[in-house]
């Protein structure tokens, strides 16, 4: 049996992440060896979403809160990073504060962020300190906070930052709200 069989098999003949049933491929999950095990069978949107990021649908992507529950490693690795590319949106990051995967599987899925990160100019604190995603930082200055009225304080300690494509910016939590924060105005705790 081929490699598409199997995953029609597998898939009861869907979109093994939003579950459509219409113009089905099958998608490797790098790094794969093109088996079965490293596949998924994906639908057209899906398929062209995944491989023009630039032309990413946040939108389209709700179903992930269904398909990450998958207990197939591959569609676990794909539902990953799709929310870790659309993380910024906000709604996607609590999926991935719920979401476990198996420590083989997780490291199978932190494996594109790698390589992707490699060609990446790091995010930077006041200091020059490099952040990295999940990391602490403190406000080194009062700042005014656009659009939430408040000021966020300087000294206030924000957890768990979130990195985003710009690497003068990250994301996080202040006063209970998701803000994005200049990364010179932080520093690394």
């Amino acid at each position: 049996m081929g490699v598409k069989e199997s995953l029609l098999e597998r898939s009861g003949g869907e979109c093994e992440l939003c579950g459509s049933s219409e113009d089905l491929a099958v998608l490797a999950v790098e790094p794969s060896d093109g088996s079965a095990e490293k596949s998924i069978l994906v639908c057209r949107v899906c398929k062209e979403q995944i491989e023009t990021p630039d032309k990413i649908d946040p939108n389209h992507w709700h179903c992930l809160n269904e398909s990450m529950w998958s207990t197939e490693p591959a569609v676990q690795v794909t539902a990953y990073r799709i929310l870790k590319r659309i993380a910024s949106e906000g709604w996607p990051q609590d999926l991935l504060d719920m979401l476990y995967l198996e420590p083989e599987v997780q490291a199978w899925a932190d494996a594109e962020a790698e390589e992707n990160e490699s060609g990446r100019e790091p995010t930077r604190d006041s200091n020059g300190t490099p952040l990295e995603e999940g990391d602490s930082v403190t406000i080194i200055k009062d700042l005014d906070v656009k659009g939430a009225g408040f000021t966020a304080k300087r000294g206030t300690v924000v957890k768990n930052i979130h990195l985003t494509d710009n690497p003068e910016q990250i994301e996080g939590r202040v006063n209970g709200v998701k803000i994005v924060l200049l990364s010179r105005f932080l520093k690394k705790v």
